[in-house]
């Protein structure tokens, strides 16, 4: 409970806050990335079907993060009051609230499997595929919901090394295991994509473990005591007033990239393939980006509750010109590599060719993303959840879908990955015009 954010060299703090997130994110994205590559080498419809089960995941995964949002906003605030007790209820019953969340999701996945993802157009050769995967994965989700919620946590109290450290090993346990149950090891058969789906559970079980540990015997943030009904009511209220507007925001993504899924399945599985292994390496491309986001919201929470304004300021100027620069420097990557890149992951000439597609086009506006997410972040940490919302719906269902279908009716499949950029560079324009109104003036 040390571990405050509200004094020394802002640039100095968000580069100690960013550093640990930036190796703790890649290691989590590796974790993905690692699937793709050894189900890649199961063949081109083993990749295809993973790819249908992305939104679905990302979903259940946007609960966990606006769960931890939420509750990273109000510990951060409260510690930076300097108000333990109350940092402390706030922890414990965020993590139970994260449990019952859990139980509900696991039973309506499981009975929604095969409409669900019918709906998204997986076809009588993929679906098998898919129900194999999923089972497994709705089982071990309570591995998955509640580490998040509590790195989350962890990063508020301003410890941004532990959470790392735990998602390194979960991430090398994964690497480990994920060729064992994929291809088989001596007493394991070959267990293709429901073995990815074991080696995922396993290694999010460690973080499961770990995060618990560190919130109660390193940072003291958990109490065993059982809360009286009526004081886990008013903390998760105070937590799901931030929470819930964090969880649409992040919810409005993956149910954005469902739709372009769909869409992109009416052209070929090479297409779905290759917008799968697109959506991986952009994901470690923004890596950076997103790290800056998750250090931007502790920063900011515990600040704002010192009542140090020009800090946040400060704070914010910085990294919204770090976002521009890597944008730049991602954009200039991607632009020459592409092709080679996509090909580490599948060799097929169509799965390259539109993965490279998308990545030279919508890396031009990375930086663009970045600010808008960090808008965001710094928006939940403050309490202003409303200004999140507007920004990444904005960004999604009032210009990404709508160009989504401009753009496959005038130019196909291309016109598609053209909508996702011009969707980042009109709203980031909006989100800074938002961090430099009179709100954040305290």
């Amino acid at each position: 409970m040390q571990l405050k954010l509200t004094e020394g060299k802002v640039s100095s703090q968000l580069i100690w806050l960013t550093l640990p997130m930036v190796w703790g994110i890649s290691v989590v994205i590796l974790f993905n990335v690692v699937d793709a590559y050894f189900v890649g080498k199961l063949g081109t419809i083993q990749l295809a079907a993973m790819t249908f089960t992305f939104p679905v995941v990302m979903i259940l995964t946007s609960i966990a993060l606006g769960l931890g949002v939420g509750a990273s906003s109000v510990v951060a605030r409260a510690i930076g009051e300097g108000n333990i007790y109350g940092s402390r209820n706030l922890t414990t019953n965020s993590l139970l609230l994260s449990c019952g969340i859990v139980g509900v999701a696991v039973i309506i996945g499981l009975v929604t499997i095969d409409p669900l993802f019918t709906l998204l157009g997986a076809d009588a050769e993929t679906l098998p595929l898919i129900r194999e995967y999923m089972t497994v994965w709705y089982w071990g989700i309570i591995f998955l919901v509640v580490p998040m919620v509590g790195n989350s946590l962890i990063r508020a109290a301003g410890d941004a090394i532990s959470p790392s450290i735990i998602m390194t090993i979960a991430g090398l346990v994964n690497l480990v295991l994920d060729p064992i149950f994929i291809f088989g090891w001596g007493f394991i058969p070959k267990l293709e994509l429901k073995g990815a789906a074991i080696a995922t559970v396993i290694a999010s079980g460690i973080t499961f473990v770990a995060s618990i540990y560190l919130l109660n015997n390193r940072l003291n943030l958990i109490t065993w005591k059982i809360p009286k009904i009526a004081q886990a009511w008013i903390c998760w209220q105070e937590i799901l007033a931030i929470g819930i507007p964090a969880t649409a925001t992040y919810l409005i993504n993956p149910i954005c990239i469902g739709i372009v899924t769909s869409l992109i399945a009416t052209y070929s599985q090479a297409s779905i393939a290759g917008f799968g292994v697109a959506s991986k390496i952009e994901s470690l491309a923004v890596i950076a980006l997103m790290a800056l986001a998750s250090s931007v919201g502790p920063f900011v929470g515990q600040n704002w509750g010192a009542k140090k304004y020009k800090r946040v300021r400060e704070s914010l100027d910085i990294s919204l010109m770090f976002c521009l620069v890597w944008g730049i420097i991602m954009a200039v990557i991607m632009f020459i590599s592409a092709p080679t890149i996509v090909s580490w992951f599948d060799t097929n000439p169509e799965v390259i060719k539109i993965a490279s597609m998308y990545l030279r086009l919508v890396s031009i506006s990375y930086g663009a993303y970045g600010i808008i997410f960090v808008a965001s972040a710094a928006f939940n940490a403050l309490g202003k959840p409303a200004f999140s919302v507007f920004l990444i719906f904005t960004r999604t269902v009032v210009f990404y879908l709508p160009l989504v279908y401009l753009g496959n009716w005038l130019l196909g499949i291309k016109g598609i990955f053209l909508a996702a950029c011009l969707s980042n560079l009109i709203v980031s324009v909006v989100a800074h015009r938002l961090l430099k109104s009179p709100s954040l003036k305290g």
